[in-house]
């Protein structure tokens, strides 16, 4: 079977099983695309089309195993559920911008202004010179600045 017959064939069926046992359309896509993947990567000699497709279907469950496992282990809270907590709006609207900056930026500004960090003790956290730090928190409050007053 060519790759493109292999993915056409077994793509539904493998979609089914990872919908089913992780319960949601997204993660389910990304793990068939992930056992395609390994299958491209792979490229093993099977015995036969039954072969080919256990191997598939192992593949794809033990990418939901993982990818079940990272959930329970990284649980997720929604931003809805994070902004609720605090009554003032302006505050929840700052919170949003603040999570939506650049990771370096990000860890910078939230380690400095909602932890109260000082720059030292920052740059010891991200190991990173206290320069950096500043600077981080510079473009950090550039570009909330610029957010906030777009809305």
């Amino acid at each position: 079977m060519t790759t493109e017959e292999v993915v056409t064939t077994y793509s539904p069926m493998l979609y089914r099983i990872c919908v089913v046992m992780l319960g949601n359309e997204a993660d389910a896509q990304d793990a068939v695309q992930d056992t395609i993947c390994r299958y491209l990567e792979r490229r093993k000699e099977f015995r036969d089309r039954e072969h080919e497709k256990a191997w598939l279907i192992k593949v794809a469950q033990n990418r939901c195993r993982d990818m079940r496992r990272f959930q329970m282990r990284h649980p997720k809270v929604s931003l809805e559920e994070v902004t609720a907590s605090y009554e003032d709006p302006e505050y929840s609207q700052v919170l949003v911008e603040l999570i939506s900056l650049p990771l370096p930026v990000k860890e910078a500004v939230y380690l400095y202004y909602i932890e109260g960090y000082k720059t030292t003790e920052v740059s010891e956290i991200l190991g990173i010179s206290v320069n950096a730090v500043k600077k981080r928190l510079q473009r950090g409050r550039k570009l909330l600045r610029l957010r906030l007053e777009e809305e």
